[in-house]
């Protein structure tokens, strides 16, 4: 009898040390397809931030973080891994071991002014990426996007947002969005803003609900009335040439100012980048007795490097500063910024009932009816790949920060 149980629980010691090596087997082999590495220029060896990073021919893509360093899950081994970005040459890596980080370099592309009357011609393309996105703007974009927000005042971190949602979207903008996953830290500050994302979720680079005989809108038939634009050059990318056009709004337009860079595919007149910085901001602070001055909004979509007719988002940026002003004390500086990144994004339709970005919407009150759940977050590549820095991550473990990070001190 004895024996008997000696020789049972040698079997479960066995069968346990068994799983155990399964276990540990199995992460290994999931590791080792986890690319990991950072993207630098080739000649100043500078990190390169936001580096569109896929696999042809699948969905499956990440982009480098605002250090130049990236994480993504290869399938399986070998693999091709293209690196694209609007200043740089795209490149392609063939991947056959992921036990080490890789660097990757890529070279500036090459900007040639082509022989024609530059004015017209920047003009002429601005136009004809306008009709472009009109004409392909039913074409819809289905997948997941990853939200951050950090809120600085003073240069100290007051706030921190992230949220996973299911999105809808198009060759302009996010067209409807419902939250899976969200968590936030915080403390008391002097203004918090309740619902800084609808910046992302609603702001487009064409809206065809919109009066076109008004519009400002850089993409619409009035550019030539309202703005100044100038051809910058060519960027040589492969097989397509990219024109870079500055522009800014003309002094005779009441009401709005506006300065920016548009990117745009001279065969396909596909908008690949855009870039735009405002001081018109109207929100007001919270508090009466706080003023916001000398704002400035900053936006900056980029679109996936897609050889079809369109190509959906890839990335969305938004940042705002301005000088908080109050009563009696010095001027304190304010810095929002937000960074959206779109992966596993496809054509299929799905189930899902997506909701268009309100101003009545709370993000906080959003993030809390979210399933919290602390293993995504800990285990999400998405997430990884774009690490909170460090000072943000010590300013929320002083005294007085809550939120769903922050664990409550025990009594």
């Amino acid at each position: 009898m004895a024996s008997s149980k000696n020789f049972s629980a040698a079997v479960a010691r066995l069968s346990a040390l068994l799983g155990f090596f399964l276990l540990v087997l199995g992460s290994s082999a999931q590791a080792q397809y986890q690319l990991r590495g950072s993207v630098l220029d080739k000649e100043t060896k500078e990190p390169i931030p936001f580096v569109s990073i896929g696999i042809p021919g699948t969905s499956l893509g990440t982009a480098s973080n605002a250090d130049g360093q990236f994480f993504l899950n290869l399938p399986s081994l070998p693999q091709r891994v293209v690196f694209s970005e609007i200043g740089h040459l795209r490149d392609t890596l063939v991947v056959t071991s992921t036990q080490k980080p890789f660097e990757v370099l890529l070279g500036s592309a090459t900007i040639t002014l082509p022989e024609v009357k530059v004015g017209s011609y920047a003009f002429q393309l601005v136009d004809r990426a306008y009709r472009h996105m009109a004409d392909n703007y039913d074409e819809k974009f289905y997948g997941k996007a990853y939200y951050r927000q950090v809120t600085r005042i003073g240069a100290e971190p007051t706030e921190l947002q992230e949220m996973i949602w299911n999105v809808k979207s198009n060759n302009a903008r996010i067209e409807g969005t419902t939250t899976t996953q969200g968590r936030f830290a915080a403390k008391q500050a002097l203004l918090n803003f309740t619902n800084f994302s609808f910046n992302t979720k609603g702001y487009g680079l064409y809206n065809p609900n919109a009066d076109s005989t008004v519009s400002l809108a850089l993409l619409s038939p009035n550019a030539v009335k309202n703005y100044y634009v100038e051809l910058q050059g060519i960027l040589e990318k492969g097989d397509a040439n990219i024109a870079e056009i500055t522009f800014e709004t003309r002094p005779e337009v009441e009401g709005y100012q506006a300065n920016g860079t548009v990117w745009i595919d001279t065969d396909t007149y596909k908008v690949v980048r855009f870039t735009i910085t405002s001081p018109n901001y109207t929100s007001a602070s919270q508090n009466p007795t706080y003023k916001l001055k000398n704002t400035l909004l900053t936006f900056d979509l980029s679109f996936q490097n897609t050889p079809d007719p369109v190509s959906p988002l890839d990335y969305m940026k938004v940042k705002l500063t301005a000088d908080v002003l109050r009563p009696g004390t010095p001027i304190t500086k304010l810095d929002v910024s937000s960074f959206t990144f779109f992966y596993d994004t496809n054509r299929k339709p799905t189930g899902i009932a997506y909701e268009r970005g309100t101003l009545d919407e709370k993000d906080r009150e959003t993030i809390r009816q979210a399933k919290y759940d602390p293993e995504f977050w800990a285990n999400n590549p998405v997430v990884q790949r774009t690490p909170v820095e460090d000072e943000v991550i010590k300013s929320f473990e002083q005294k007085g920060a809550f939120g769903t990070t922050i664990k409550p001190k025990r009594k």
